[in-house]
């Protein structure tokens, strides 16, 4: 289902929760974690290596991300892997930092073919 190109008259139910997992990407540890797991899954110990920060941390942000539905997770042995839930989480990241780069920069790197660092 696609959102409606009419003007916005979304509900208090829609709305609210939409605030909510903006909410929780406002996060700038939140935001990168989305980040790492747009295109592979990762266990915490990996996140928490990647963003330098100590792994109790990292599995919190994780938590409020798993509450919000912006991540899931698959048990892999002793391991819990995490990932984005879903493309429509990977689009909401990748259009809002999309957006940010336009903002800051004439060309932005995902126009010139840069790879951008995570």
């Amino acid at each position: 289902m696609h959102a409606s190109t009419q003007p916005p008259l979304w509900s208090d139910e829609v709305v609210s929760l939409a605030v909510e997992v903006l909410r929780v990407l406002a996060d700038p540890t939140r935001l990168q974690l989305a980040g790492l797991l747009l295109d592979e899954e990762r266990s915490v110990s990996d996140l928490a290596q990647q963003l330098d920060r100590p792994v109790p941390g990292v599995s919190q942000h994780l938590a409020k991300l798993r509450m919000a539905r912006l991540v899931t997770t698959r048990r892999q042995g002793n391991n819990v892997l995490y990932r984005v839930e879903n493309d429509h989480v990977r689009q909401l990241v990748v259009d809002a930092v999309g957006h940010v780069e336009h903002l800051l920069d004439d060309v932005p790197a995902h126009h010139r073919g840069v790879e951008v660092v995570r």
